[in-house]
């Protein structure tokens, strides 16, 4: 019997149909895709069900690190040349994807948490001496992203102890750390940002006298206090922020901070992200302020996808067990949350700089007309110069 629908069929879809090509299937190469979960229990004629998923868990990891390979070198990629405005907005479109993979790396845990110890146990011997420290594909998203051998802890720093004698998993690493990483690239676009030129706004300078009268206005504050307790407190929070504030201006407090890994950015780099932060509402910092925070999201997830990985470690093996591959376990994974992982933690920093709204230097005119530039460009700085010079005098007749 015939279909009785077949005559409603469209006939362009029909031909389509008939049209030689790939299926589905081969398109995504499924035969192989689903044919790579070795069961090592089954090998051995002591079949263990959770092996399954623990297989497919880290495949989907490692397929899903991949694509944030392919989207941090497409961005690194961009930032390598002198950014437009329609690039900026595709990179902040790239980094949202990675920041939504993963979301739903570190949500992924929880389907590896309905395994019980005991389910665990059943097939952990299989894994020796394999282990998630021999990820090459993280170890190769980590140094993109910017993470500095020196941060690292010091299991973490022997990658030979991982990867033995494969050579190509080793130069793979070995390029990866030679590579401007994503921090590097940031850092430059950061140290053009419009308005840091001394000859033009000279935001910092600005900035500077603003926190001056902001400090004076303090400690006015703090002779004027008659209780003697408050005002001790007053006093030593006082010292506290002139330290903070002598350790953003001072370039050299800044570079001894650097040194002992407390801070990441070049010094200019952290003027550039002060100044976005600033001004966020003008339209020309709107998708730099966007890409700054999508930054820290990264950090911020990673981070958690780490956290949630230790709990799930101490809840599987214990405190004191060690890893399969020979780490100390959670201890191992629980000196990787620190700050020293967080590639961009200065921006994490940056509210400790803040002035209030009402003390932010207003951009002038000429400002406003730079901003409609390209990014770090030097066109028209001559034309604006005199107008520069005409708003400084005024601003100091003030």
């Amino acid at each position: 019997m015939s279909c009785p629908m077949r005559n409603n069929i469209d006939p362009a879809l029909d031909e389509c149909q008939e049209q030689s090509g790939m299926l589905y299937g081969e398109y995504l190469m499924l035969d192989k895709v689903l044919d790579a979960q070795r069961m090592l229990s089954v090998e051995d004629n002591r079949p263990v069900h959770d092996e399954h998923l623990f297989i497919i868990t880290h495949q989907a990891y490692e397929l899903w690190f991949k694509q944030i390979i392919y989207e941090l070198d497409s961005i690194r990629n961009m930032f390598s040349v002198e950014l437009e405005e329609s690039q900026t907005l595709e990179i902040v479109k790239r980094l949202n994807r990675i920041v939504l993979i993963l979301k739903l790396l570190v949500d992924q845990v929880m389907i590896l948490e309905t395994m019980t110890p005991l389910d665990f146990m059943d097939f952990r011997g299989y894994l020796c001496p394999a282990s998630g420290f021999q990820s090459l594909q993280f170890r190769l998203l980590e140094n993109k992203l910017g993470v500095k051998m020196e941060h690292r802890v010091k299991y973490n720093q022997c990658y030979s102890r991982a990867f033995g004698r494969d050579e190509t998993a080793i130069d793979a690493i070995k390029d990866s750390e030679q590579e401007p990483s994503l921090s590097d690239l940031v850092q430059r676009w950061l140290e053009r940002t419009p308005g840091l030129e001394l000859n033009g706004f000279n935001f910092w300078g600005k900035y500077r006298k603003a926190v001056d009268l902001q400090i004076k206005e303090a400690e006015r504050a703090t002779e004027r206090e008659e209780n003697e307790s408050k005002r001790k407190y007053r006093l030593s929070d006082l010292k506290h922020r002139k330290d903070l504030y002598e350790s953003v201006f001072n370039p050299e407090v800044h570079a001894a901070l650097v040194s002992r890994g407390e801070r990441r950015f070049s010094h200019k780099a952290l003027q550039g992200a002060i100044m976005i932060t600033f001004y966020r509402d003008e339209p020309r910092f709107s998708q730099p302020h966007q890409l700054l925070n999508l930054l820290m999201d990264i950090d911020s997830l990673i981070t958690k996808w780490r956290y949630n990985h230790v709990l799930m470690v101490q809840r599987m093996i214990g405190s004191s067990a060690l890893g399969t591959g020979g780490s100390s376990g959670y201890q191992y994974l629980r000196s990787t949350l620190s700050d020293r992982y967080k590639v961009f933690v200065d921006l994490f920093n940056l509210s400790t700089f803040l002035i209030p709204r009402e003390e932010i230097p207003p951009l002038s005119n000429a400002m406003k007309t730079n901003l409609c530039l390209t990014w770090g460009s030097t066109q028209n700085s001559t034309n604006n110069k005199e107008h520069n010079e005409l708003e400084n005098s005024l601003e100091k007749s003030m």
